[in-house]
């Protein structure tokens, strides 16, 4: 069952929702303009592609005829477009279909790029009315962790974040969000109530998702060295059916400075999938850094550690990912990187036991 407080909090949410909605038919009021809003309808579209060399060093895999080979090979692994506009200052919206690889079996596309939706959502701006930055969406859209910390780890490219990786959570879902960001950029609050299966799946029951994050920028106001230091905590409540939970608690703290980006992470989660009769604990953490050389370069260190059921401790999976990357910036905020990195993934203690993995790549990214 759900707790009071979760389902205080979706009441919360869908009355900040109607407020947003009386909001784009009440004119602002109590605000002193200084300059007339941009109410030009626009539209604009944008792209990333992520593309990738790899040579797998381990596992080796065996041919048609028998003989061992190292898998290598180029690869397109994802591309967007990027559709976004505005129909006043007030309402604005995003579409981006993802074009990704089929990875299943036993099918005649295993292999193929499937074209898919990622985001569309219409977004009701609060500006006028709160603190800039505030909006409410509507729609298929960023789920509030993962986006949040792609803007500081930038490395998206390379593969996804620790918990997306170890798939507890999806970067996009189906839902509804509030947005709260807090006055002289002390932090912000994102709440919000999604299907809980990801954009990638259908709902798979009546069951929804209650996500919170709440992030926390204790020297806003202070110099260089500290303003970039942020505390952010997230809960995820949600189950697979009425009496099977699905929890994911996160602790994490990060830093963005000229010379250096760093963060840290603590994962909590809980899981009992219906065909597992015992209750799944699991943790992990995760840490990464990536020092700026200058002229654009910069190196990436990054460890994970995650502990899927904490009743068998040694079944610990690590993942250590070095590389050297550059960095070109082009005007209007736009950006490409190209990365060489080395990446291995231990997993031994298994049952059943998870062959080591190495592998060699050169990762692109462009932006555009």
């Amino acid at each position: 069952m759900r707790s009071v407080r979760d389902w205080s909090l979706i009441r919360a949410l869908t009355t900040a929702c109607g407020v947003a909605a009386l909001a784009v038919l009440l004119p602002a009021s109590g605000h002193a303009q200084t300059k007339a809003p941009d109410d030009t309808p626009s539209v604009k579209i944008g792209g990333t592609i992520l593309g990738d060399y790899t040579y797998t060093d381990a596992p080796s895999a065996t041919d048609a005829s028998g003989n061992s080979y190292h898998p290598n090979g180029f690869s397109i692994s994802r591309t967007y477009i990027n559709i976004t506009g505005q129909l006043s200052h007030v309402v604005s919206f995003r579409l981006t279909p993802d074009v990704s690889r089929e990875t299943g079996s036993g099918s005649s596309l295993n292999g193929s790029l499937d074209f898919r939706l990622k985001y569309a959502f219409a977004q009701v701006n609060l500006g006028d009315w709160m603190t800039k930055g505030s909006w409410v969406r509507l729609g298929q859209q960023q789920t509030p962790l993962i986006d949040y910390q792609e803007g500081i780890y930038r490395y998206r490219f390379q593969g996804t974040t620790f918990t997306e990786r170890e798939g507890y959570l999806t970067s996009s879902d189906a839902g509804a969000s509030f947005h709260y960001a807090f006055a002289k950029d002390y932090g912000d609050v994102h709440v919000g109530v999604y299907n809980g299966e990801g954009y990638s799946h259908a709902e798979a029951n009546d069951r929804k998702a209650l996500q919170v994050r709440a992030t926390v920028r204790p020297f806003a106001e202070g110099g260089a060295a500290l303003h970039g230091l942020r505390a952010t905590v997230f809960y995820d409540g949600d189950s697979y059916t009425r009496d099977a939970t699905r929890r994911r608690v996160l602790g994490e703290l990060t830093y963005e400075h000229h010379y250096v980006n760093a963060g840290f992470d603590y994962l909590n989660t809980r899981d009992q999938p219906p065909v597992v009769a015992p209750e799944l604990r699991g943790s992990g953490y995760s840490f990464w850094i990536t020092p700026k050389l200058g002229a654009g370069f910069e190196v990436l260190v990054r460890y994970d550690h995650m502990t899927p059921d904490t009743t068998f401790d040694s079944q610990a999976r690590t993942r250590t990912i070095a590389g050297v990357s550059r960095w070109f910036t082009y005007p209007g905020g736009l950006n490409s990187a190209i990365l060489v990195d080395y990446e291995q993934v231990n997993g031994d203690d298994f049952t059943p036991a998870q062959p080591e993995q190495r592998r060699i790549a050169v990762h692109a990214q462009l932006n555009f």
